[in-house]
Formats: C-alpha cells, structure tokens, sequence
C-alpha cells in the first residue's frame, strides 16, 4: 500500500493527531494550529505539513503565533523531516525558536509484530472503549489533568482498541491502538510499578497487533522519545524501526509554561 497524494511522514503524522485528538483544531495553508489544554504538551503542536515559499512560511508561523497567543499558550511545532517544509527548520530558528525533545517515529509490520510476540498465560481484556479501570491504571503511570485526558479519549473517531493485563482482578498495563486506512496506531502504553519486568507490555502489544490484524490494518506505527531507552527497547523486539527521527520547535510568544518531557511514548 502507497500513501496517496502526501508523504508516509504526513500521513503518519495526521493519523497519529487524528487518534490523540486535540480540543479545537484550525487550519492555515495545510498547518494544523491544535488547543488542547490538560493534555500532554504535544498534542497541541502544529503541525506544519503545507510547503510554500519562504515569505508563505513566515505568514503560516506569524498565524501560529496569534493562535497560541491568544490561548495563552507557547508555540510549539512539530518538526518531522519529510512532513514539514525544508525552509522551516531555518526559519523558526532566526526567529528564535528553541529545539526541544528527540523522538522517533517507527513503524513495522502487523505480521512482523505478531510473529514476534511470545504467547504467554497473561489475561488481556480488549475493549472498544475505554473504562474507567483501563484509564486509572494510565493516569497513575502518566498523572497529568485526568479530566482532560479523559475527554480526548472520548474524542477519537477512528476504530480503536483498548488493551488491558489482568493479575487476578486488577488490571496492571494497559495501551491502545487506533486504526485508519491500512495502520493502526499504538498509544497510552503504560505498566504499574509492580508489574513491569513480567511481560505485561509484551502482552498488551500483542494484544493491539492481534486486533490489528483482524481490522485491516496490516502495518503499525508509534512515537517513543529517544531518551526512554527501555522502551525503544522493547519496540525494537517486536520489529518496530525509525521511520524518520523528529522534534519540536518552541517559543514563549505570550503564553505560559513550555513543552516538558514526552514521557516515553509520545501517546496522549
């Protein structure tokens, strides 16, 4: 399967927005301006995935700017090489937009995966919505704003799956997987304390592939910041490898706060 009309990067990159969707969303030349507050601070990245020359860039950051300015919030973009404009990465840095954060784009395929995954004796439970036991266990892994983070949830349209470990009754790990012409994507992976180390995360990948494959999605992506090493790890037995490396550019322009650490996998 090609992707049509756009670069895998863009398609990827808009799929994976699409599945953490932000509160409100705008559109200036092909970027996507996106609000999204209490959530994790990369769901609210623009995504600057239309070209132009330089002159068109500056007016699409100048909009970017008045967007998150009047939201009280920095500018934050998203900067995938293949998806963004080759001009841009210049631009935002003489208008002194600080690099923030290495996080790696990997793909592999749904077969792979599967092939890849021990058949263990955890109990995984997968659902087509989230309750509020799959939601306790990631919010005490990744804490944040729970009523924000339980809204985007709520907001996702695609067909999606929601993975759950269970020791005895309780439910230990949990992750999610959104799927959307051809790729499922894998977000919200998260293990409690006192189960990692036991084939928790193993389980729910396996999980989300099996689901995968039987809804057409035969090729799988996620994000994992380059400094959580574990689970770059992990992803990279499964068969997971970088599709392209990306990062962000920001700059306080009237807002507050800043763009802090992904957490892992940038999953929302």
């Amino acid at each position: 399967m090609t992707e049509p009309a756009t670069s895998l990067e863009t398609g990827l990159q808009e799929r994976a927005a699409r599945s953490v969707p932000a509160e409100s969303i705008d559109r200036v030349g092909g970027w996507w301006l996106r609000h999204a507050p209490g959530c994790s601070w990369w769901v609210a990245s623009v995504l600057p995935h239309g070209d132009g020359t330089r002159a068109e860039l500056a007016e699409r950051v100048d909009a970017a700017e008045a967007y998150c300015a009047a939201r009280g919030v920095p500018t934050l973009v998203q900067m995938t090489p293949g998806a963004m404009p080759d001009q841009l990465d210049a631009l935002l840095a003489e208008r002194g937009y600080e690099r923030k954060a290495s996080v790696s784009l990997q793909i592999a395929s749904t077969a792979e995966v599967l092939a890849r995954t021990p058949r263990g004796e955890l109990r995984v439970r997968l659902q087509e919505q989230p309750t509020r036991e799959w939601f306790d266990v990631l919010h005490q892994v990744v804490g944040g704003d729970a009523e924000a983070q339980w809204k985007l949830m709520r907001r996702i349209a695609e067909p999606a799956a929601y993975a759950g470990v269970q020791l005895g009754d309780q439910t230990v790990a949990v992750g999610r997987a959104v799927a959307e012409t051809g790729w499922a994507g894998v977000f919200s992976m998260a293990t409690l304390p006192a189960a990692r180390g036991k084939g928790a995360a193993a389980a729910v990948i396996g999980a989300l592939a099996d689901w995968a494959s039987v809804n057409d999605a035969d090729r799988m992506y996620l994000q994992v910041e380059h400094e959580n090493v574990g689970a770059v790890r992990i992803y990279g037995r499964f068969g997971f490898s970088e599709l392209r490396p990306f990062y962000f550019r920001m700059k306080d322009t009237g807002g507050v706060g800043g763009a802090g650490g992904a957490g892992g996998t940038a999953a929302g």
